[in-house]
C-alpha cells in the first residue's frame, strides 16, 4: 500500500506576531515545519510527503532547506484561498490507491506511534481522526443565546493526523466548499462516512500564539534527557 502525508502549511504568523510565518520559526534548533515533516519522515510507513504552502513563501522554504541542510525528500504545492481548497490541491498530486494522512505543519510535536497507528486504522476501517478528551466542562452556545451543559465525557477536541484512505477522501472533496468544513473530517462525514476517532496527545498542539512555542520548546528538552 502506498502512503502519503499531506503537511497543511498555510499560516500567516498573525497572532504570533511575527514577521514569519508560525511554520518558519524556530523551534529548538530549527523550523517547526521540519519537526513536523520529520517525525512523518520517521514513522514506519515512510509516507510520501506534500507540503502545502503559500506560494509567496517558495523562496523562503527553499532558503531555509539550504541553510539547515534539510534534505528529507518532499513535493511542494501552492496552498488555496481556504484550508479545503489547499488540500484540494494535494489531493490532485495523488492518483494511485493510498492512505493520506493529513497534519497541521504547526503540530511539530506529533508522536511517530500515533502516526503509524492513524495509518493502520485507516487503512483497516477507512479513516482515523486523533483527538483527545476535554478536560474543562463544556457548554454549547444555542442560537436564542441560551446555553447548555454537555456531558464532556462525550466532548473531544479534535487534532491532526487526520487519516483516509484516498478514494474516500478523493471523493468527499468534489462537494461544493461549505463554511462548516473546518477540518477534513467535517468534509468526509459530510460525504456520508462515519468517523472513527483515534486517541490522541495532549502534546500534541497546535503552536498558536508566542507561549505555545515556548512550551513546545520546553518538551523538547526535556524529551531530550
Amino acid at each position: 500500500m502506498k502512503y502519503y502525508a499531506v503537511i497543511v502549511a498555510g499560516g500567516s504568523g498573525t497572532r504570533m506576531n511575527a514577521s514569519l510565518p508560525k511554520q518558519f520559526l524556530i523551534l529548538n534548533g530549527k523550523p517547526v515545519i521540519m519537526h513536523t515533516i520529520s517525525a512523518f519522515f520517521a514513522s514506519p510507513q515512510k509516507p510520501e510527503i506534500i507540503v502545502v504552502l503559500n506560494k509567496q513563501y517558495f523562496d523562503s522554504w527553499k532558503d531555509l532547506c539550504r541553510k539547515y541542510q534539510f534534505n528529507i525528500k518532499h513535493k511542494l504545492v501552492a496552498g488555496g484561498s481556504t484550508r479545503f481548497y489547499s488540500v484540494k490541491e494535494a489531493l490532485d498530486l495523488i492518483e494511485e490507491t493510498s492512505v493520506v494522512a493529513i497534519h497541521d505543519a504547526v503540530r511539530p510535536l506529533i508522536n511517530v506511534n500515533i502516526i503509524a497507528e492513524a495509518y493502520e486504522k485507516a487503512l483497516n476501517n477507512g479513516n482515523a481522526v486523533v483527538a483527545v478528551p476535554s478536560k474543562d466542562s463544556v457548554r454549547l452556545q444555542e442560537a436564542d443565546g441560551i446555553s447548555k451543559s454537555l456531558n464532556r465525557n462525550q466532548v473531544f477536541l479534535v487534532q491532526t493526523p487526520q487519516t483516509f484512505q484516498s478514494q474516500l477522501l478523493k471523493k468527499a472533496y468534489e462537494q461544493e466548499y461549505q463554511e462548516n468544513f473546518t477540518d477534513d473530517a467535517s468534509v468526509v462525514e459530510s460525504s456520508g462516512v462515519q468517523i472513527n476517532l483515534l486517541p490522541g496527545d495532549p502534546d500534541n498542539f497546535k503552536i498558536t500564539f508566542p507561549i505555545d512555542l515556548q512550551v513546545a520548546e520546553l518538551i523538547l528538552k526535556e524529551e531530550s534527557r
